[in-house]
């Protein structure tokens, strides 16, 4: 695919800015929790997930610009790291415990960033020597 590379940079710095938009929220407590912001009280703390993809996102740029074969297989291992970090942040920010959340759109557009750059990994433009 011609433009691969610049989606997935596209799609690297949009889930960066996913992390800082409200992921659920939960009513009876009155709390909304982000990427930034993951402690509902002492006892529950889900972490600041927005350092993990930042520091994905960052080395995935890096090696989306970087045209070598080396780092288009890193590129695909890192993809399927930060994929599988959302697909987690999914399914615990989503699970219900005493009373379900309320799902924000962000915590979808976590997922779907993170595979559209899985998809774009998958998709290197490289000029080989023949």
């Amino acid at each position: 695919m011609k433009y691969s590379q610049q989606i997935g940079i596209v799609a690297a710095l949009a889930l960066i800015a996913v992390c800082f938009m409200p992921w659920i929220e939960i009513p009876t407590l009155k709390i909304v929790l982000s990427g930034t912001n993951g402690k509902v009280n002492d006892a529950l703390t889900f972490g600041r997930q927005v350092v993990p993809h930042t520091v994905y996102c960052s080395l995935l740029i890096l090696f989306f610009i970087v045209q070598k074969v080396w780092a288009k297989r890193i590129n695909l291992f890192l993809g399927f790291i930060n994929f599988s970090w959302a697909i987690k942040n999914y399914i615990i920010f989503s699970m219900c415990r005493p009373e379900c959340p309320e799902i924000k759109p962000a915590l979808y557009l976590l997922v779907f960033f993170a595979f559209v750059i899985l998809l774009a990994t998958f998709l290197p433009k490289i000029k080989l020597k023949s």
